[in-house]
């Protein structure tokens, strides 16, 4: 709708309100079960400040508090519709999606990852994307074998 026929201070005004769409990864969208439900929640908290946005009475500031949660609707709402649920590990002979693994580089600093899906890994918190480069690394591997990243070796020491 062109600004002319709704109350702006602006064409300016109009274009603040709104924002670029979140980057949707071209990647299958594989998640944990957890991460559904992550998922699912994310997407419950943007209806929820979309919809207390969309009491404002001011009409800029109304479009203004709604642009962050519409973006945030859209992207979730396609997430959850896209979302592939990948069943837990059947075994812990191999890596797999969901697997949590542990390796010692090649300095002796050990470290444990779980890996998950895009929207639910976050390395600070022990979580790393299937499709991150130690994730892609360690996939298929099993309890010993050693993978190469760089000029370094990690060496799987737990699988679980």
């Amino acid at each position: 709708m062109s600004v002319a026929f709704v109350k702006e201070e602006s064409a300016e005004t109009a274009a603040e309100t709104q924002l670029p769409d979140r980057v949707i990864s071209p990647h299958p969208n594989l998640v944990t079960q957890s991460g559904l439900q992550a998922l699912e929640q994310k997407l419950q908290e943007a209806r929820t400040a979309h919809d207390a946005a969309s009491l404002i009475e001011d009409v800029n500031e109304r479009r203004r508090q709604m642009a962050g949660p519409a973006r945030d609707l859209r992207y979730f709402a396609e997430r959850v519709h896209t979302a592939q649920v990948m069943p837990d590990p059947t075994s812990s002979e191999t890596v797999a999606f969901g697997s949590t693994v542990s390796f010692r580089r090649d300095d002796g600093r050990a470290q444990t990852y779980r890996i998950v899906g895009e929207d639910e890994a976050d390395p600070g918190t022990g979580s790393i994307s299937y499709v991150s480069p130690v994730a892609k690394l360690l996939l298929g591997k099993r309890l010993g074998d050693v993978a190469l990243l760089g000029e370094q070796e990690l060496e799987i020491t737990r699988i679980a």
